[in-house]
């Protein structure tokens, strides 16, 4: 396979990868109440496979952009939860930072006690976001700005947590924003770059918002944020996450376009 171009983003950029990773530790494994067949169907169905090589190349080390990946599955943490259940409305569905069920809302986890929960959270939540905070920090000193590219994938079918209609057709790409951090000349220049390269577009839909870190939510306007979402049909056989041949061009155009929204952003 041909390898991806370095991807090519300012120094002011971070790109944000929360669920990329297919790691499941050894000392979680034995929390989950699947074997390891329902569990590896599992993560086949959350994860957003590839994203890494998708947004930021093969060449990701060569970036002038700063790279935040979770190092562990969503199943594990989903660091792109709030930490606390209170304000993370998928809680409702034993989806917050701390899974219990899965994607069909059926028994993922058995029940944690406190220590065990704090536990998750000092080792791969909060170390995730300490890591956010200082990639944003560290390109608001160097440049008095930042994007943070909120980078994902989803499937062309939607799963049952999501609650939507999984005959409803799916947009190729979805942008998300959030009304603080996205202006409507951002979110519009993303929208815009992945039309012009021939996908359909859905805007906040079907999925919504766009992550910053915490210390800066809804305070801090030097910071913006934009999520871009990949349907998986388009770079996976997604019956068991394997990349089609499509794949490589599939990226080059992906990191095309948000050069291209970047450019003529206005940020």
């Amino acid at each position: 396979m041909n390898s991806f171009p370095a991807a090519s983003f300012p120094p002011w950029v971070v790109l944000h990868l929360p669920h990329d990773s297919v790691e499941i530790p050894a000392e979680v494994r034995g929390q989950f109440l699947l074997d390891d067949r329902e569990l590896a169907a599992e993560l086949t169905r959350m994860t957003d496979h590839r994203t890494l090589s998708l947004f930021a190349g093969q060449e990701a080390s060569t970036s002038a952009a700063a790279i935040v990946r979770a190092t562990v599955s969503r199943l594990v943490v989903d660091v792109e939860r709030f930490e606390d259940d209170e304000f993370e409305a998928m809680a409702a569905r034993g989806m917050g930072a701390i899974y219990t069920f899965k994607s069909d809302l059926k028994p993922l986890r058995r029940s944690l006690n406190a220590g065990e929960r704090e536990a998750l959270m000092a080792a791969y939540y909060r170390p995730h976001h300490a890591q956010l905070e200082a990639a944003v920090s560290a390109a608001l000193e160097g440049h008095a700005r930042c994007l943070v590219i909120d980078c994902h994938s989803f499937p062309s079918v939607a799963l049952p947590y999501e609650l939507a209609d999984p005959r409803a057709s799916r947009p190729d790409i979805c942008i998300g924003s959030d009304e603080f951090h996205t202006g409507t000349a951002l979110a519009n220049a993303f929208v815009v770059a992945f039309q012009r390269e021939g996908w359909s577009v859905g805007l906040n839909t079907p999925f919504a918002g766009a992550l910053v870190p915490s210390s800066r939510y809804r305070k801090d306007p030097r910071v913006s944020a934009v999520m871009v979402e990949v349907n998986r049909r388009l770079y996976l056989r997604e019956r068991d996450a394997a990349p089609l041949a499509s794949f490589v061009d599939i990226g080059n155009r992906v990191r095309r376009c948000c050069q291209e929204a970047l450019a003529t952003s206005g940020l």
